[in-house]
């Protein structure tokens, strides 16, 4: 890079960092902001430039990422460039590294159909594939194209790929990379791999594995594994993020402060608790059927539910989805359907047998509970209201 490209480089990051600076002051998140002003401005050159890192790793799959990225960054020390906020298109991306421009290293988490680019991008040393369920379906309505985007970009790939080997469309795209670390993370929800990405085959599960019925794919045998020291998140998905946050870090010759994970408790306002007119709320995001089966035994029996849901265009604008979510698993409960959407809502819950009020605005919502305990369950701009509205 030139000596004239390196001067726009860091001109194109100063004024990016304003921009962003000055987004957040009026009440607008700003990340992606910074990403798209750097964008914009900096030569090709510079932009490579910025998102090569002394070490790096990617972490892509349909849920998990913030979480996951969030407990490699923590285990992996304080000189980090990494999108905490979430935003992981590829203008987000370069928001973390526009703001960290010195950081030695980077651990960003990447939007599933982002994953080829940010590849080529960043080159990372190591990329971490969680899952793949349906999500955002306007966006990205066929999962088993995204498995063929993945394989595609692995295919060239030279790092490290820690894929979850409980998931069989993860299983598919990961063997096309010649170095591959197989983690038994799990993945109760099989529904979007019923047939084989390879050749449409049934996929059969029994006794804690997978296989193909039609050719040789298969669930990879994973020894063991490391030692995953616990966090203060709850649910089985969070182990499973932890166990792909460890090989990771250990990839990257990190070390698991054990202390420091077991504080974790909260992150990006995930599993957070704040307080709303008397009403002590704890804050959960759920965003597609695989995101539900797993917080369902995270719910508190018998504890006022709120669950939002919107369908704008960070969330998907199809919300179908939620007619697959076993909802009948929350009968009995007090729920009150919120959000944009909430009629759609409340009939996928009618059909479950769930008696609910509607209430759009979800801080009328939870008033519509007696004060104490209350679960508010969102998918995301569901969400982002919902934790706006909280204190303490």
């Amino acid at each position: 890079m030139g000596s004239w490209e390196r001067r726009a480089t860091v001109g194109a990051a100063a004024i990016a960092r304003l921009a962003g600076g000055a987004s957040r002051r009026l009440g607008r998140e700003g990340h992606t902001i910074t990403g798209r002003v750097f964008l914009a401005l900096a030569p090709p050159s510079g932009a490579r430039a910025l998102a090569r890192r002394g070490r790096s790793a990617l972490v892509s799959g349909t849920n998990g990422k913030t979480t996951t990225t969030a407990l490699i960054a923590r285990a992996l020390g304080e000189d980090i460039a990494f999108n905490a906020s979430g935003s992981n298109l590829i203008g987000g991306l370069h928001s973390a590294l526009v703001e960290r421009p010195h950081a030695s290293t980077a651990v960003l988490e990447v939007d599933e159909a982002a994953l080829p680019a940010a590849l080529a991008l960043v080159q990372p040393d190591v990329v971490a594939l969680l899952n793949l369920s349906r999500d955002q379906l306007d966006r990205m309505h066929e999962v088993r194209r995204l498995a063929e985007l993945w394989r595609e970009a692995l295919a060239t790939y030279e790092g490290v790929v820690v894929a979850n080997a409980d998931d069989p469309l993860v299983t598919w795209a990961a063997r096309s990379c010649a170095d591959v670390r197989w983690v038994g993370a799990g993945q109760p929800w099989l529904a979007d791999a019923t047939a084989c990405p390879a050749c449409r085959a049934v996929i059969v599960v029994a006794d804690g594995t997978w296989r193909c019925s039609g050719c040789r794919l298969r669930r990879p045998v994973t020894g063991a594994g490391p030692v995953v020291p616990p966090t203060g998140l709850p649910g089985r998905c969070n182990e499973a993020n932890a166990a792909m946050a460890v090989a990771v870090v250990e990839e990257m010759g990190g070390q698991v402060d054990p202390a420091a994970w077991a504080a974790i408790d909260s992150v990006a306002g995930r599993y957070g608790r704040g307080v709303l007119d008397g009403r002590e709320l704890r804050l959960l995001l759920a965003k597609n059927p695989a995101g539900w089966r797993e917080m369902m035994p995270v719910l508190v029996p018998g504890r006022p539910l709120v669950v939002a849901l919107n369908a704008r265009v960070e969330d998907g604008t199809d919300p179908s989805w939620i007619w697959d979510v076993p909802f009948e698993q929350l009968a009995g409960a007090r729920l009150v359907c919120a959000g944009e959407r909430a009629a759609d809502l409340a009939v996928r819950l009618d059909y479950a047998g769930i008696e609910v009020d509607i209430e759009p605005d979800v801080g009328a919502a939870v008033a519509r509970h007696p004060r104490g305990p209350v679960d508010v369950v969102a998918n995301y701009s569901a969400f982002r209201a919902a934790r706006s509205l909280c204190h303490g």
